[in-house]
Order: C-alpha cells, then structure tokens, then sequence
C-alpha cells in the first residue's frame, strides 16, 4: 500500500489529527512556518510579561508565584529555569512520579532542586497505578495511560492546596506535531485540553473504577479537581510555547549548563536521540504501540522537528527513520514483564491486537508476519 506523506518532513497521513493543505504540507509544518516568519514573538513577549505580573508576589511577601508540573525532562527543567532565572519569578515545582523511573531520571528531577527551587514528588499509590497501567495496555493499548492523567491532575490538585493561580505548562504538542487549528492556537491548558488533547484515547478515570476492586476513592488523584475549586483559585494554565520560541535543542543545551544530563551510553530505544524520554524505562514499548496503531514512531517525531528546524534535511531524517523506527522494543518489553507480571507472550498477543492490519502483512491464517528480531513486515515503506 501506499501512504501519503508530508511534502516538508515525514508525518503521515496516518497520524492523528493531522491535516494536509493543497501543496502536501502538514499542519505541523504549516504552524512551524508560522513561527518563523508570521507570528509577532516581541509582541507574544509583552503579553506574557504582562500576565506574570499579575501574579510576582512582591520582594516581602511570602508564597510561590507560579507552579510548574516537571518530570525532570529537558523541556521542564527548561521551564524551571526560565521563570526562575529569566522571569524572576519564586516557582513551586510538581513532580507526578513516573511508572518506572530510571536512576538518570531521578538524578534529572533532584537537580531540579539543585537548581534552587522546590519541588514536591508526588509518590502515588503503587497499587492501584499498577492496576491502572495493566488495564490501560489491555484496554487502549497504552501501558502509560495512567501517568498522562496523573500528570495533569496531580498539579492542579497542588494548585488549589496552596493557593497558586498560576500553572505554567512547556510546549503545546498539538502545535509542535500537528492537530486543528484550533488546538494549535490555544495558549491555555485546562479540563477541556485534557480530555481532548491529552493522551487518554477515550479512556475516562470514571471507566476505572471497579478494575481490581478499585474505588473512586482509590483514584482521588486523578480526578480533575471541581469547578468551584478551580474558579475559586482562578487557576489558570499557560504554554510557555505560545509566547516563546520553543526550540527544544536550544532549549537543551542550557539546562546541561544547569545540571541536566543526557543518556551518555546511546539512544533511547526507538529514536536516534539521547536527551528524550530519559525518566521511563518503558517508554520503548509506549512508542512502539503508536508504530503498530499508525505506521510511525518516535523517530519519526524527533525527525520532523528536526527538519523543520532545518537540522536535518529530509532526506537525512529519512535515512534516521528507516533506521529506528519500528524495532522491537525489547528492553521495554523486559521492562513491562517484570513490573507487569505478564508473560512475553501475553504482552505480544495484546500488541497484535492493536496492530493496523492494514498497514502490516499476515498470512492465510491472520497471523502478523515478523522477521527474527521479532518486527512487524511492513505492507509499506517510509517515504
């Protein structure tokens, strides 16, 4: 079969919520070109200037100015650094533990402190997230299900506890890789952002209650804090990718002056980078669900950014793509077994179930074809 590509990078048409104009050109690429050249950043500056001003307590007063949700990555260390050292502002920084944290990713959130600010480490109840993460690859095919909910709820809730309006979110994804317009001009991140944008593939905390006996009550943490709550706070969230440049490569090179590090020994598994995704050790099998469902990868993703940002040409992140994208991720898999319990076999029934039958070859019998390594045959080739 054949797939359409984006003229510019190599998003396919596959993707979700992507869009194409007349020339071939994705809506990704198309908000990249109005970061370049259409999009008044001086005049986005003075607008969020203005914004924080509202809420910088005065030299005497005690309390936090603004909050910002971290999870020791580059990009919110970067956001740490720059309303601390750039703004001036006294942030408090939220940490939603991860599902498998690795000692580089721990080492990256400590530095956050490090870097003289607080920071609070939400320690969740093993149990039930364990339960959570089970029942999310079984059911949407996404062993990290619950860590994209807690992420954004965790936050909020520590918002509301201590009375910060202010809660200031890192890049907008749907603008960095593409999705509707109007998602892609949004500059707030709130309930209706979550439940739209943010990863849960029609999956409600509601929908896990009774999974392994839990209870509502098991699962405070991830329900999105009430109305009344949030109005009385008047939280409100903030992409610092809608007023500034976001450049993550740029971005990266100042936090490693401030302590981040970077995966020394290679590249994470499924991508050709080595400063992405350094936190979970089971991120390999997460990126490889979204190959199976959609024919593309992490690679592809870091490929397109990097095109776009005119640090590849296409022909160099094509090159990239074929290379690592769409391996087996064994690492992860290890990884899932152990924290699962399941067997390989188990793990790789559920990935064949969410495999695209469309877009990777069988045989007479349904079964998915894999070479020795244990790959999926392609009905198609990267373009």
């Amino acid at each position: 079969m054949k797939i359409k590509y984006c003229s510019k990078c190599l998003f396919p048409e596959t993707k979700p919520d992507l869009f194409f104009n007349e020339e071939g050109v994705c809506s990704a690429c198309v908000a990249a070109d109005q970061k370049d050249n259409t999009i008044d950043w001086k005049q986005r500056e003075i607008d969020f200037n203005t914004i924080i001003d509202k809420y910088k307590k005065g030299p005497n007063e005690i309390g936090y100015d603004c909050l910002i949700p971290v999870s020791g990555g580059k990009d919110s260390t970067y956001q740490a650094y720059f309303m601390k050292e750039v703004c001036g502002l006294n942030p408090l920084c939220v940490c939603f533990e991860t599902t498998n944290l690795t000692e580089l990713g721990q080492a990256n959130i400590d530095n956050i402190s490090k870097m003289g600010i607080d920071v609070i480490y939400f320690k969740k109840n093993y149990k039930a997230y364990k339960s959570m993460v089970v029942e999310g690859f079984k059911r949407v095919g996404d062993e990290m299900w619950p860590n994209h909910l807690g992420i954004f709820t965790i936050p909020i809730h520590i918002a509301v506890k201590f009375n910060i309006p202010l809660v200031i979110w890192g890049e907008n994804p749907q603008q960095e890789y593409g999705g509707p317009v109007e998602s892609i001009e949004n500059k707030h991140l709130n309930r209706k952002w979550l439940e739209e944008f943010g990863g849960l593939l029609g999956n409600r905390i509601q929908d896990m209650v009774g999974v392994d006996g839990l209870t509502e009550k098991d699962l405070t943490p991830y329900f999105y804090p009430s109305d009344e709550d949030i109005d009385r706070v008047g939280v409100v969230g903030l992409f610092l990718g809608h007023y500034f440049f976001w450049d993550a490569q740029k971005q990266l090179e100042i936090v490693k002056k401030h302590g981040f590090a970077v995966k020394e020994d290679g590249p994470v598994e499924g991508t050709y980078t080595n400063y992405e995704n350094l936190d979970e050790k089971m991120h390999g099998l997460h990126d490889y669900l979204k190959y199976v469902k959609y024919g593309f990868g992490r690679a592809t993703d870091h490929a397109c950014i990097d095109v776009r940002n005119n640090r590849l040409t296409r022909e160099e992140g094509l090159k990239l793509v074929r290379q690592y994208d769409g391996k087996y991720p064994h690492y992860g898999v290890n990884e899932f077994m152990k924290y699962s319990g399941m067997t390989k076999e188990e793990i790789d029934m559920i990935l064949d179930s969410f495999t695209n039958s469309v877009l990777f070859a069988q045989d007479e019998e349904g079964n998915f074809l894999k070479d020795a390594q244990g790959n999926l045959v392609r009905n198609f080739d990267f373009e």
